[in-house]
């Protein structure tokens, strides 16, 4: 695993770069980014070794505010922002020593799952796209568990963020997961050694109601498209996946993992949805 910087508008992102172990020739490339305030050091390794074993070369990278990434306000999840990045990301992964440009595929999870269907939507370089877990509907992925009254009161509390800002305040910050939710363990295990905060700016809250990369799916095609969900994801969730999935056009491959939620795709259902994303990249970017 080899680490290194890259531009984008202004901001330093930290990536690394893992390399097949047995390559003669140039090789297909993955990007690989993860999901709402996580980190390149957690999850991520595990399938980038797995992909790479396959023959590809993996370039991941912390979004900017996060990690080891540059940026401000820190914790802030702008998801249009990272779409943007994604984008160059591509450009630097496509100018890597011994990789294929033409055969550039995207896997992202979570947030990035959605990251990924909004960019293979714009973005011809991409010869193959895997989102896992993706926010599809942020809206309504959002109020499924806000009560009417919380939203009203939710929304006035954005507001007020907002106007402090603008007087120079520092912004809000909201935990991503309470202990004791799911996800809490998945994510703060080694948090020490991954960099990883469980906190983001109420901002970036906001941001997710007016985020809905489902909009964009029915432009992938004919990019081929493979969605790994949970069958009982409540975090993005299932039938939100699946009406999105319903939207998109040939080639596509829903793999539903059974009796899994959210994040057990990190861990007890690890092995599956690697090889299926693995699978995927296999057949169309052919390492």
């Amino acid at each position: 695993m080899q680490d290194f910087t890259f531009d984008a508008e202004g901001v330093t992102l930290s990536g690394w770069v893992m390399r097949p172990p047995r390559r003669t020739g140039p090789a297909p490339v993955i990007v690989l980014s993860h999901g709402l305030s996580a980190v390149k050091a957690q999850h991520i390794p595990r399938f980038a070794a797995a992909f790479a074993e396959a023959g590809f070369v993996c370039m991941a990278y912390d979004h900017r505010n996060f990690g080891t990434s540059g940026g401000t306000p820190r914790q802030e999840a702008d998801p249009w922002r990272q779409v943007r990045d994604m984008r160059i990301a591509i450009s630097h992964a496509r100018t890597l020593e011994g990789v294929d440009p033409e055969r550039l595929g995207l896997w992202g999870t979570s947030y990035s799952g959605g990251h990924v269907l909004s960019v293979a939507a714009r973005d011809s370089r991409v010869k193959c796209v895997v989102s896992q877990a993706p926010i599809t509907h942020g809206y309504e992925t959002l109020t499924r568990s806000i009560s009417p009254e919380v939203m009203t009161g939710l929304r006035a509390w954005i507001a007020q963020d907002a106007d402090a800002r603008a007087r120079g305040e520092a912004p809000v910050m909201v935990n991503t997961f309470e202990p004791g939710e799911e996800g809490w363990d998945c994510l703060m295990a080694g948090h020490e050694t991954t960099g990883y905060s469980p906190q983001l700016t109420l901002q970036s809250r906001d941001m997710i109601f007016s985020y809905a990369p489902a909009e964009l799916i029915a432009q992938i095609a004919p990019t081929p498209l493979l969605m790994v969900i949970a069958d009982t994801d409540v975090i993005t969730p299932t039938d939100l996946q699946e009406q999105a999935f319903a939207q998109a056009g040939e080639p596509k491959r829903l793999h539903v993992i059974k009796g899994a939620r959210h994040f057990d795709v990190y861990e007890s259902h690890f092995d599956e949805a690697s090889a299926a994303a693995r699978d995927w990249f296999v057949q169309h970017l052919k390492p």
